[in-house]
């Protein structure tokens, strides 16, 4: 990702891709799913997240959003041992629990980018934290992001407390046109990534179409150095997968028939409609389903393509033109996404932009207003919860309140679409983790402690 433009437009060329489900799954998170395990039998690097302890707790008064387009006005959120446990108006009972008196407020689901590279690309922004682009080879589907984390990145706990950020995917950059796998991560303090691991989400791979592969080795006289070089290298990738025995492990290897195979989900950074549409066909040549293209600052050309294929549009609200595929970007993008009646995921790909997922969706949903297309805020707030959820694989757990799913909640002290509104408390599994009007409730990175005005409780 950085290093490959000048400046803050480096973070946007981290863009990934992901591999889906079968074609016939409505999402990753429909079917059960088992990691891929090695030859001992064991997950590798299985995750030890549990979550914090939590209390009973009653959210009453606020306008709730549920995520899934629902909104409550004067709502109840009730929530114990990490799970949802009813939502609907005034009437329902709250013995038993802490109540919040929330009237004047709002609650959503925690909030999920689906395209952020903390911890890989980590603050300070210094070389010896670059580990984002393991950009010795085109195709390196071996590494993991993961295994690059940093957990006391002091961006997680920014994106807690200023974005209400409870869920996150790591990508690797997008120097390569296959980048390697993905993680998700919950957004908690922790001692090693294995701590922060989504129990349960499955793996994405990241890929990467256009410009930066073939800058990056065409730069060094070697294949991919055109958008053909591109397409060849890859299929060749997928052929060699597809004869791949696992007689004797070949790590890389293994996470490709893992996408075959419709365990790992394909995240795929792309801009131009016309190399989306081109995947898509590679995809189905190869036995393969592209989960969400991500900047995707085209897809508005081919909304009903997306729509038919069932493949989500990761995108940003306004970024264009930084380079000559980014140059065709509109401002309507989303909105004219949703009146195809495709998938709309709003994301960061920024240290900084992870903190106001919320404004950026409601820019986009302003663009839209503008033209005539007029999107109800709780289907907007569903642009950076379930959407993303579903195109991660983690929507049966998270993403909407819902009985059952984790109680991953954003209590906001106004308009989740206002600029003026943030996260007065956040909770992740029931757990309050963020508490503005507790100074004992805002975290900090340990890599900040002792460093003046970085964020120590004063």
């Amino acid at each position: 990702m950085k290093r490959l433009v000048p400046l803050a437009l480096a973070a946007s060329l981290a863009a990934c891709a992901t591999t889906g489900s079968d074609t016939d799954r409505a999402s990753a998170s429909d079917a059960d799913w088992t990691a891929p395990k090695g030859e001992d039998g064991r997950a590798p690097y299985a995750s030890t997240y549990q979550r914090y302890p939590g209390r009973p707790t009653a959210l009453v008064g606020a306008t709730v959003y549920d995520g899934a387009g629902g909104r409550i006005d004067n709502g109840t959120v009730l929530f114990r041992d990490g799970e949802v446990v009813a939502i609907g108006d005034a009437s329902l009972p709250t013995d038993g629990y802490d109540r919040i008196d929330a009237g004047g407020k709002f609650v959503t689901p925690g909030v999920i980018d689906i395209h952020s590279h903390l911890g890989d690309y980590p603050t300070p922004s210094v070389e010896a934290h670059s580990d984002g682009n393991e950009a010795t080879s085109p195709t390196t589907p071996e590494v993991w992001a993961e295994h690059s984390v940093w957990p006391q990145d002091p961006g997680f706990t920014r994106a807690l407390a200023n974005g209400g950020v409870t869920s996150l995917q790591i990508l690797p950059g997008s120097a390569n046109l296959t980048g390697g796998r993905s993680v998700t991560l919950k957004n908690v303090s922790s001692r090693t990534v294995q701590g922060m691991k989504f129990p349960g989400a499955p793996y994405g791979m990241k890929m990467a179409c256009g410009e930066n592969p073939k800058r990056v080795y065409g730069g060094r006289g070697r294949a991919p150095s055109t958008r053909m070089g591109n397409f060849a290298v890859n299929r060749q990738m997928w052929l060699d997968a597809q004869a791949y025995d696992g007689e004797k492990r070949d790590i890389g290897k293994e996470t490709l028939k893992g996408v075959l195979d419709g365990d790992i989900l394909i995240h795929n950074h792309c801009y131009r409609a016309d190399e989306m549409a081109l995947v898509i066909d590679m995809g189905k040549e190869m036995g393969y389903k592209v989960t969400a293209f991500h900047h995707a600052v085209e897809a508005y050309k081919i909304g009903d393509l997306l729509r038919e294929n069932d493949v989500c549009s990761a995108i940003w609200a306004d970024w264009y033109g930084f380079k000559m595929e980014a140059y065709d970007g509109i401002l309507e993008n989303a909105a004219y996404l949703q009146r195809e009646g495709a998938c709309v995921v709003i994301h960061s790909d920024d240290a900084n932009g992870i903190q106001r997922l919320n404004q950026e969706a409601a820019k986009a949903q302003a663009a839209g207003r503008r033209v005539g297309i007029d999107i109800p805020d709780a289907e907007v707030v569903g642009w950076f919860t379930l959407n993303a959820a579903k195109a991660m694989g983690i929507d049966k757990m998270t993403g909407s309140l819902e009985p059952g799913k984790m109680a991953d909640i954003v209590l906001w002290n106004g308009d989740p679409l206002s600029v003026y509104s943030r996260p007065e408390k956040v909770w992740i599994d029931g757990a309050l983790l963020f508490d503005a009007m507790d100074r004992k409730r805002r975290p900090v990175s340990d890599f900040e402690l002792g460093q003046p005005g970085e964020g120590d409780v004063k």
